[in-house]
This record gives C-alpha cells, sequence and structure tokens, in this order.
C-alpha cells in the first residue's frame, strides 16, 4: 500500500467523523481530515528538524520543525502522535508525546485538524529515509534565524506560531 492509498477519516469543522476516503482523494479534494504534529527535542533541548522528501504526497522538499503526520481511521490523535514520532525519529520506545493543543488548519486548497504535541527524545535518531531527506537539531535561536531563509511547510508554521503563542501564554 502507498501512502496515498492510507484510509483516513473526513472531518467537518467540528472535528466531527463525516466519513472516510483514501489520503490521495483526501489531498486532491481538499477534504479536511487529522493530523499530529510533534514538536521532538533532544537531551540538550535541541529541536529536531528535517527537510521532507521530494516525493512527500504534501509540502515535498520543504523543512519542517515537526515531526508528525495523518492520523489514519479509526486512529486517536494521540496513538498517531507516537506511531508518527517513532516512524520518522526511526526509534522505538518513545515516552507517549505529551498533548498541548488543537487548531484546524486551512490553508492553500487543504484543510485538516492538528493536534500538537511535544516529545523529549533521548535515543539516537535514524530518521525514514522515505520521510526525511535531512536533519539536524537546531536551538530555538538557531531555528528562528532560518525560518526566513528556508522554504518551510505552512502548516508547521502555522503551528510553531501557535506554539509559541501558546508557551508565551502558559
Amino acid at each position: 500500500m502507498t501512502p496515498s492509498d492510507e484510509i483516513l477519516d473526513i472531518v467537518d469543522e467540528n472535528d466531527e467523523v463525516v466519513g472516510q476516503a483514501t489520503r490521495g482523494e483526501a489531498t486532491a479534494r481538499g477534504l479536511r481530515h487529522r493530523c499530529a504534529f510533534i514538536e521532538a527535542r533532544d537531551s540538550d533541548g535541541r529541536i529536531f528538524v528535517h527537510r521532507r522528501t521530494a516525493t512527500k504526497l504534501v509540502f515535498p522538499s520543504h523543512y519542517d520543525m515537526f515531526v508528525g503526520g495523518v492520523v489514519g481511521a479509526g486512529e486517536t490523535y494521540d496513538e498517531a502522535a507516537l506511531r508518527e514520532a517513532e516512524e520518522e525519529l526511526g526509534v522505538t520506545g518513545l515516552p507517549r508525546p505529551e498533548p498541548l493543543f488543537k487548531f484546524l488548519y486551512e490553508g492553500e486548497g487543504h484543510s485538516w485538524w492538528s493536534y500538537v504535541y511535544r516529545l523529549r527524545c533521548e535515543l539516537p535518531v535514524r530518521p525514514q529515509a522515505e520521510e526525511v531527506a535531512w536533519h539536524t537539531f537546531l536551538t530555538d535561536g538557531e531555528l528562528a534565524r532560518r525560518l526566513g531563509d528556508w522554504p518551510w511547510v505552512p502548516d508547521g508554521l502555522e503551528a510553531y506560531r501557535r506554539l509559541r503563542a501558546f508557551r508565551e501564554g502558559s
């Protein structure tokens, strides 16, 4: 099965399931679904940053400061967050990512409910080659300096902006 064949729950503006579709159909038709965004930091508090592969269905070759992805049909956000973090970082035995907040992302013909998590990964990472073309860990300052220089995934930028506001309000 290819990523385009993965079955997703299609949801409404209240994040209630209204149907199912393949990932490819959801992308092509702009159907609202669910995603998990996980901010992964190493033992030094640096953020895992990566460039997506050129073969990604959405935002290929863009940089991202989150690992994560779509929530499969019947899967919870929490289940997807752990699965995606372990897959993309290439590790097993991670602690459960900590849920922070949820928001509706809408932009560039895409719409998905997005749950943002944080995670401390103290294990050596071996990123999934099908998902990650390049990676590093950056300090908050190093990441901030690169925001205007690299092509970033727009949903990740929105999640990052909301995460910073969330932290300032906490």
